[in-house]
Protein backbone atom coordinates (compact mmCIF):
# COMPACT_ATOMS: atom_id res chain seq x y z
CA UNK A 1 0.00 0.00 0.00
CA UNK A 2 1.95 3.14 -0.96
CA UNK A 3 -1.10 5.93 0.19
CA UNK A 4 0.25 7.32 3.47
CA UNK A 5 -3.30 8.22 3.85
CA UNK A 6 -4.70 5.01 3.82
CA UNK A 7 -1.93 3.73 5.22
CA UNK A 8 -2.20 5.59 8.53
CA UNK A 9 -6.19 5.25 8.37
CA UNK A 10 -7.19 6.84 11.55
CA UNK A 11 -6.06 10.68 10.80
CA UNK A 12 -6.62 13.94 13.44
CA UNK A 13 -7.31 17.56 12.38
CA UNK A 14 -5.16 19.92 13.88
CA UNK A 15 -8.14 21.60 15.80
CA UNK A 16 -9.05 18.63 16.98
CA UNK A 17 -5.50 17.69 18.08
CA UNK A 18 -5.87 20.82 19.91
CA UNK A 19 -9.20 20.32 21.65
CA UNK A 20 -7.31 16.94 22.71
CA UNK A 21 -4.52 18.09 24.18
CA UNK A 22 -6.02 20.71 25.42
CA UNK A 23 -4.10 23.40 23.81
CA UNK A 24 -4.37 26.51 21.24
CA UNK A 25 -3.75 25.97 17.70
CA UNK A 26 -0.56 28.02 17.55
CA UNK A 27 0.81 25.19 20.11
CA UNK A 28 0.08 22.29 17.69
CA UNK A 29 1.76 23.98 15.20
CA UNK A 30 5.05 24.47 17.50
CA UNK A 31 4.38 20.59 18.11
CA UNK A 32 4.83 20.11 14.55
CA UNK A 33 7.57 22.52 14.00
CA UNK A 34 9.29 20.40 17.44
CA UNK A 35 8.67 17.15 15.57
CA UNK A 36 6.64 16.08 18.25
CA UNK A 37 3.88 15.51 15.71
CA UNK A 38 4.49 14.34 11.93
CA UNK A 39 1.48 16.15 9.77
CA UNK A 40 0.13 15.21 6.71
CA UNK A 41 -2.23 16.51 4.45
CA UNK A 42 -5.58 14.63 3.91
CA UNK A 43 -8.97 14.22 2.38
CA UNK A 44 -10.38 16.23 -0.69
CA UNK A 45 -9.75 19.17 1.18
CA UNK A 46 -6.40 18.13 1.47
CA UNK A 47 -5.91 18.96 5.55
CA UNK A 48 -3.81 19.63 8.02
CA UNK A 49 -3.75 16.00 10.20
CA UNK A 50 -2.08 13.53 11.94
CA UNK A 51 -2.34 10.42 12.86
CA UNK A 52 -4.47 9.41 15.81
CA UNK A 53 -2.13 6.68 17.13
CA UNK A 54 0.40 9.76 17.91
CA UNK A 55 -1.89 10.76 20.54
CA UNK A 56 -2.18 8.14 23.85
CA UNK A 57 -3.97 9.12 27.02
CA UNK A 58 -4.66 12.91 26.31
CA UNK A 59 -0.71 13.14 25.52
CA UNK A 60 1.42 13.32 22.36
CA UNK A 61 3.11 9.31 22.38
CA UNK A 62 6.01 10.80 23.80
CA UNK A 63 8.98 8.82 22.62
CA UNK A 64 7.82 9.99 18.82
CA UNK A 65 9.46 13.39 18.62
CA UNK A 66 13.11 11.48 19.12
CA UNK A 67 11.76 8.92 16.44
CA UNK A 68 10.62 11.37 14.25
CA UNK A 69 14.42 13.19 14.49
CA UNK A 70 16.31 9.97 13.75
CA UNK A 71 13.92 9.61 10.59
CA UNK A 72 14.94 13.01 9.59
CA UNK A 73 18.39 12.91 10.56
CA UNK A 74 18.73 9.34 8.31
CA UNK A 75 17.16 11.47 5.75
CA UNK A 76 13.54 10.71 5.58
CA UNK A 77 10.90 12.94 4.25
CA UNK A 78 7.69 13.63 7.02
CA UNK A 79 6.16 11.17 4.24
CA UNK A 80 8.34 8.54 4.51
CA UNK A 81 8.30 8.59 7.73
CA UNK A 82 5.01 8.35 8.15
CA UNK A 83 5.28 5.34 5.70
CA UNK A 84 7.73 3.59 8.23
CA UNK A 85 6.06 4.12 10.88
CA UNK A 86 2.65 2.46 9.98
CA UNK A 87 4.19 -0.07 7.83
CA UNK A 88 3.98 -3.66 9.06
CA UNK A 89 7.11 -5.17 9.95
CA UNK A 90 7.66 -8.63 10.15
CA UNK A 91 10.57 -8.56 12.79
CA UNK A 92 8.89 -7.04 15.18
CA UNK A 93 5.64 -8.29 14.47
CA UNK A 94 3.30 -5.50 13.90
CA UNK A 95 4.17 -1.69 12.92
CA UNK A 96 6.60 0.21 14.74
CA UNK A 97 4.02 2.93 15.74
CA UNK A 98 2.27 0.25 17.49
CA UNK A 99 6.17 -0.74 19.48
CA UNK A 100 6.23 2.56 20.32
CA UNK A 101 2.87 2.86 21.99
CA UNK A 102 3.69 -0.39 24.00
CA UNK A 103 6.96 1.37 25.23
CA UNK A 104 9.35 -0.30 22.56
CA UNK A 105 11.09 3.43 21.90
CA UNK A 106 14.88 2.05 21.82
CA UNK A 107 14.41 -0.45 20.00
CA UNK A 108 12.54 1.19 16.94
CA UNK A 109 15.23 3.93 17.68
CA UNK A 110 18.06 1.63 16.79
CA UNK A 111 15.85 0.86 13.46
CA UNK A 112 15.23 3.79 12.88
CA UNK A 113 18.80 4.76 13.31
CA UNK A 114 19.64 1.57 11.18
CA UNK A 115 17.91 3.25 8.27
CA UNK A 116 20.70 5.64 7.86
CA UNK A 117 23.23 3.45 6.88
Amino acid sequence: MNNVEELVGDWMALPDVAEALDLNIRQVHTLIRERALIEHRVGEGRIRAVPAAFLMDGRVLDSLKGTASVLADAGYTEEEALRWLFTEDDSLPGRPIDALRSGRKTEIRRRAQALAW
